[in-house]
């Protein structure tokens, strides 16, 4: 029998962390560049993926007013790159207050799933960094003619999957899709610059269950706000997770 109070509250739980992490976003993108949407790409940036996970509005309002206030939370960010077991790149990107806090954190994760820490630079061969926008296609968008705008707005690649589009970018177009994406009142759910890997490494379930495990700690960590890594996931696997 499932018990659905106990399940009511992981999610609750996890929606909480998501949306912690959010508002850290908000916080450090506003103390940075003010409390303007419009003159502040990366604000705008991160009320776009608030609002893709349904944060409520005051919710947005209140952490921009307190991130610009003079007890806003003082965050740092700070990125650490190592291998999970069996080889697997994983490059794990945080907002912290405190920093010997993180790094322990992150380094004793790494150590207990088979891991290790690595000095920053080292995955650099592994990861391109690519702006991708996720777009909910809806009635009446004419999706040709929309792929076509955006690839002339600066556009790398253009995946249509599931009544969504998925745009990437290079690094350096992100702001230019992001304008050209506002110039035709198309609103990302999604959108963020990622840590796209050039080389994949497949395992079998055993040792992909391991490298999870690694992932899902080091993502269940409120310094962190995102996980990239390297493994290539079967169809399969995805339903294990």
């Amino acid at each position: 029998m499932v018990d659905h109070k106990t399940q009511k509250g992981a999610i609750d739980a996890k929606r909480g962390k998501l949306f912690t992490k959010l508002i850290k976003e908000i916080t450090i993108a506003a103390r940075e560049g003010g409390a303007e949407p419009e003159a502040n790409p990366r604000l705008r940036l991160a009320i776009v993926n608030a609002k893709g996970n349904n944060m409520p509005k005051e919710n947005i309002e209140r952490a921009i007013k307190k991130a610009t206030g003079a007890d806003a939370d003082q965050y740092i960010a700070v990125t650490y790159e190592g291998y999970a077991s069996n080889g697997v790149a994983v490059y794990v990107e945080c907002l912290t207050d405190n920093t010997n806090r993180t790094v322990s954190n992150v380094r004793a994760a790494f150590s207990k799933y088979g891991g290790n820490l690595g000095t920053n630079g080292s995955l650099e061969f592994i990861f391109g960094r690519k702006g991708v926008f996720n777009i909910e296609i809806t009635e009446g968008m004419d999706e040709d003619e929309l792929i076509l705008e955006i690839i002339d707005g600066g556009a790398e690649d253009v995946t249509s999957e599931d009544g969504y589009l998925t745009v990437t970018c290079e690094m350096a177009n992100f702001g230019a899709v992001q304008k050209k994406l506002e110039e035709l009142e198309i609103e990302a759910e999604n959108a963020e610059l990622q840590r796209i890997p050039n080389t994949l490494v497949t395992l079998d379930n055993e040792a992909f269950a391991k490298v999870m495990k690694l992932i899902d700690v080091l993502e269940d960590n409120d310094d962190v706000q995102k996980v990239f890594h390297n493994l290539d996931i079967t169809e399969a696997q995805m339903e294990l997770i």
